[in-house]
């Protein structure tokens, strides 16, 4: 998927829009997804002047917006349909690595289960080889009559 394509699974836009291409996506099963880490973005004016590091949570945000595309997907439906995947809760968050402008993280979500409308995906962000972060993320899944 392009950025075009991503804009229709994700409601997000700039400068939240955290995924920026997806290699795959199968359904029920796991996608993988990039985000490429550049100088310009805003969060580095102020984390850290001299120092820029991307913010954990913000590595945290993309992985469940990597997810909230597996479940589109995977429920054959779009946000411009007007459902939404609410980050709902994160376990086992570990963050490995700093993370650079001029890094591209690889994120992989899995699909471990749903019931009703929660969702749970296990989540890794790479750098090249090295693991950068990992979480198991919660969605709650909005539909439009909700």
């Amino acid at each position: 998927m392009d950025i075009i394509e991503i804009q229709k699974y994700l409601p997000h836009r700039y400068p939240f829009l955290l995924i920026d291409r997806v290699e795959s996506v199968e359904k029920f099963g796991s996608v993988i997804a990039l985000k490429n880490v550049t100088a310009n973005e805003p969060q580095f004016s102020g984390h850290f002047p001299g120092n820029p590091i991307f913010p954990g949570v913000m590595i945290l945000e993309a992985m469940a917006q990597a997810a909230g595309i597996l479940g589109f997907v995977s429920c054959d439906q779009t946000a411009e349909s007007g459902a939404l995947y609410l980050f709902a809760g994160a376990e086992s968050v570990r963050f490995k690595r700093r993370v650079v402008p001029g890094d591209v993280l690889r994120i992989e979500a899995s699909y471990l289960t749903h019931k009703r409308n929660i969702w749970k995906f296990e989540c890794k962000a790479w750098v090249g080889e090295q693991l950068a972060a990992s979480a198991t993320i919660t969605s709650a899944e909005q539909k439009p009559s909700d």
